[in-house]
């Protein structure tokens, strides 16, 4: 089912967390908090709308650590009822696109519920003193990439690093909903 992102909760503080991730480590907010600013990015495998756009945020990411923005990847499903974003199919998804940030697994969901996460892919931007800044979407892609699409979370990103303000304007980001486990 789709989901779409709620507007952006200017200031709201990011919550701190400690995952295991696909390389054997464990990883905190502190790990991965950059010079300036941060991208919190939940994410699976499975998802059209994360599959069609993932070798562009994985190249944006890259941009993004160059001006000093650090990122992690959360997957947040219930791998028993999806068992393709299970923590051996996260390893071999992160392998094919040659992930260059860690990704993590949040197993008890409760990290996906702290941030109120809606939706794969649902990102979370933050600046230097970890206040979000930008919840919005990679681009205008949705289950096809769009050639030449603009590229809204890098510029966005980009503005937060520079300024520490992200963008007034943002368009929600949409994607599969959090699968969540039954209560």
């Amino acid at each position: 089912m789709a989901a779409e992102t709620p507007i952006c909760d200017f200031g709201w503080q990011a919550v701190d967390f400690s995952l295991p991730g696909i390389d054997g480590k464990t990883y905190t907010l502190a790990d991965v908090r950059g010079e300036k600013g941060t991208l919190v990015m939940f994410i699976c495998n499975h998802c059209p709308y994360v599959r069609a756009v993932i070798d562009r945020l994985v190249a944006d990411a890259r941009a993004l650590a160059e001006d000093g923005i650090g990122s992690i990847a959360i997957m947040s499903n219930d791998t028993e009822r999806y068992p393709d974003d299970s923590f051996d199919n996260m390893k071999r998804f992160a392998a094919e696109h040659d992930f260059p940030f860690p990704y993590v697994i949040d197993e008890s969901q409760t990290v996906a519920r702290a941030y109120e996460a809606v939706c794969t892919p649902d990102f979370f931007g933050f600046n230097a003193d970890l206040e979000l800044q930008y919840r919005g979407r990679l681009d205008e892609s949705k289950v096809q990439p769009v050639p030449n699409a603009r590229r809204e979370l890098l510029e966005a990103m980009r503005q937060v690093a520079e300024t520490g303000q992200g963008p007034q304007d943002q368009i929600p980001s949409m994607g599969c909903s959090i699968k969540w486990r039954a209560a």
